[in-house]
């Protein structure tokens, strides 16, 4: 498995700009604790946004992150109440991996998130990384225009 270490897509002729489109479901965390998501752990802070995808997906998003990146997706509902939230559209670095990977979720390490071959890394500013997924990525991300 080829482990990565801070990867700067912004230099990689093979990454994308990619725009995610989603409705999630959100709960928000009511204790600290760690949620199992696909590509591995991820620990929590009372606060944090535990969220449930489109395709079934869970993962955790930090406050301060999701109150910035998130907006509900019924007027009805007040931001920070549970429900159905959809991502604001934003332009991140993707790239598709052709071997199994690891990374940390962060430039300051953190949780340590896996890939098969086929999976994307996804880099949303310097130093903060993801792992989707390819039947996920084809489903919620487009090319950015």
């Amino acid at each position: 498995m080829n482990h990565l270490k801070n990867p700067d897509l912004s230099q990689d002729p093979a990454a994308r700009r990619v725009v995610k489109d989603e409705t999630v479901n959100v709960e928000f965390a009511a204790t600290q604790g760690e949620l199992m998501s696909l590509e591995g752990p991820n620990r929590y802070l009372p606060g944090d946004a535990l969220i449930t995808g489109s395709t079934g997906d869970r993962w955790v998003v930090s406050r301060e992150r999701f109150d910035a990146k998130y907006v509900p997706a019924d007027a009805a509902l007040t931001h920070g109440e549970p429900g159905a939230y959809r991502n604001r559209p934003a332009v991140v670095l993707a790239k598709e991996m052709h071997e199994a990977f690891s990374l940390a979720r962060s430039a300051n390490g953190g949780d340590v998130l896996r890939g098969a071959a086929g999976d994307w890394i996804m880099q949303y500013a310097p130093g903060d990384y993801g792992v989707v997924q390819a039947a996920r990525f084809a489903k919620v991300y487009r090319l950015a225009d």
